[in-house]
């Protein structure tokens, strides 16, 4: 062959092969950060999955508690007025979907529409459990309601049960309140969390596996009933909330985010796992396409050169080898750029177009860089949120382990955000959050962190030394409650707020961070039953000091 035609195969080889290494590099890096950024959201959802089941069986728990109390069932002398006020509460509160009194020998004496009123129950788990405290069943298969109940489906019926004992002024156990909960509810909390993410995350699925024996409870339909084993139930059962690649018994390789549900409160919960997944090949599709198209321009490039090469190889050859050179040093990883040739108006086009491909290439890492701090902030406040509160804490232990100091961890909640929201509406309450965001970080030193939680909740993390940890704290939880209880311009009105604290010092208060956080928590509900607006440390709650 003519130097002309080895040249020109040459130049094109040569382009060809530098599309496929920036393919494979950039899609290499752009796969990892995908996953993370993907796997991080799934960890999310699962996140809120729990806690919002939590919450809400810890509310209805909570109310059948309340309702407990009336002197309507704590002197059941008439049937027909607790009747009345069990339909009223079945009436407000559509999840449940009975709920009956029953005399102490267990002997239903009212219900919600009267079903199986005089039926003897005193068998069932939701009485003999009941005798004891208040009780709270998994989910079950409907028995004696299955025929009674309407049921349009046709599916079974299946339920949560709730029962709690009753007494009266003098303490004399005068029966049980039962109730059960249609676990349809729980396709709710799925929807309502699954709404803003499903225009941009297809084939999402969730998962919800009950403690006993895996069994999945809430899915596709194939699977519920059916026991599921995996790595992942196992890692959100012994305590973790994270993500991982894992093949599914299907034989299909999903992209699977999960949390264990450990309770709200005092509620402390059934231990549901939830589990978020999505297909591999969905969730890579992106990276894929982008793949794609850098072969595609880099194969369109090699053609455009080779022919470009082939007229004028006697000419070019010097600077052609200038490029080659350049981009055997970027093929073995150096940071390097194609240089720009002037000599001819031919060759300066090859380069041109070369640093151009290059820096659309870098230009995408960068974005798919961006897109990687966006999922570690808030979007309301544009704080740190609850992934870069890991990553930081991480990075923080091992600092802290190093130079012998310590970690203050402060529980924020606001007083009276939400009268705010319930008056000036939800966008004055989003207005509320961003400038009480901006006034925290002005309480944080360098180095440290303050993130938000959720809601009205945030948490600030402080280097302390570990003599004087409290101390140091309570300067700047004093702080944040002054720049806090000073007024808020919202809409030309002038509004004021407080802030509850909790604090709690690791490795004083415990040695397990999430121990130590949990005391930081329970102290911040101590402040609130002190008076609000101020700070609680977990040393001085132990210590029965206010």
């Amino acid at each position: 062959m003519s130097l002309r035609t080895i040249l020109s195969l040459v130049f094109a080889i040569l382009i060809i092969l530098m599309s496929i290494l920036l393919s494979m590099t950039t899609s290499s890096r752009s796969t990892r950060e995908v996953e993370e950024k993907i796997g991080n959201t799934l960890s999310e959802v699962s996140y809120q999955m729990a806690e919002n089941l939590d919450h809400f069986m810890w509310s209805r728990a909570g109310e059948i508690q309340i309702i407990s109390k009336l002197d309507a069932l704590r002197n059941p002398n008439n049937p027909e007025r607790v009747h009345e006020l069990l339909e009223d509460l079945k009436l407000n509160f559509p999840s449940f979907t009975w709920v009956g009194f029953l005399n102490p020998q267990g002997t239903i004496v009212a219900s919600t529409g009267n079903i199986l009123v005089g039926t003897d129950i005193s068998k069932r788990p939701v009485y003999k459990e009941a005798l004891k405290s208040q009780f709270i069943g998994d989910v079950h298969d409907a028995v004696l309601l299955s025929k009674l109940l309407p049921n349009p489906s046709g599916e079974p019926l299946q339920f949560v049960d709730i029962s709690t004992p009753v007494h009266n002024a003098e303490g004399e156990f005068v029966g049980v309140l039962a109730a059960h909960l249609s676990w349809e509810w729980s396709r709710q909390v799925e929807r309502s969390i699954m709404k803003p993410i499903s225009d941009r995350m297809e084939e999402l699925e969730i998962l919800i596996v009950s403690k006993q024996d895996n069994v999945v409870l809430m899915g596709p339909k194939a699977m519920i009933g059916q026991p599921l084993e995996l790595a992942s139930i196992r890692e959100a059962q012994s305590g973790k909330n994270y993500w991982r690649t894992e093949k599914w018994p299907d034989g299909v390789t999903y992209l699977t985010g999960y949390a264990y549900g450990d309770g709200y409160l005092n509620y402390l919960g059934l231990g549901w796992t939830v589990v978020v997944r999505q297909p591999a090949d969905i969730a890579f599709e992106s990276v894929n396409q982008l793949q794609t198209s850098i072969i595609t321009i880099g194969s369109l490039a090699a053609v455009l050169f080779a022919v470009v090469g082939w007229f004028i190889a006697g000419i070019v050859a010097k600077p052609l080898k200038r490029i080659a050179s350049a981009a055997d040093r970027l093929r073995n990883g150096e940071q390097v750029e194609i240089p720009y040739q002037r000599s001819y108006k031919d060759i300066e086009i090859l380069s041109a177009s070369l640093r151009s491909l290059v820096d659309n290439l870098t230009q995408t890492e960068n974005e798919l860089g961006a897109m990687k701090s966006l999922a570690h902030h808030d979007k309301l406040t544009g704080l740190p949120n609850r992934i870069a509160l890991d990553s930081y804490l991480d990075k923080a232990i091992h600092k802290t382990g190093q130079d012998g100091t310590a970690l203050a961890f402060l529980y924020l909640d606001l007083d009276g955000f939400k009268k705010i929201n319930d008056t000036l509406g939800h966008l004055a309450g989003d207005q509320l959050l961003q400038q009480v965001a901006v006034r925290l970080q002005s309480c944080v030193r360098s180095g440290e962190i303050i993130s938000r939680l959720g809601g009205d909740e945030f948490i600030a993390i402080l280097h302390t030394s570990r003599e004087n940890a409290v101390q140091e704290s309570r300067l700047i939880a004093d702080e944040i409650i002054r720049r806090l209880n000073e007024s808020f311009l919202i809409d030309g009105q002038q509004i004021k707020i407080g802030c509850s604290i909790g604090g709690s010092v690791w490795p004083t208060d415990g040695m397990e961070l999430i121990e130590t956080m949990r005391l930081a928590d329970a102290a911040l509900y101590a402040s609130k039953r002190a008076g609000k607006n101020c700070t609680t440390f977990a040393s001085e709650e132990a210590a029965g000091v206010t």
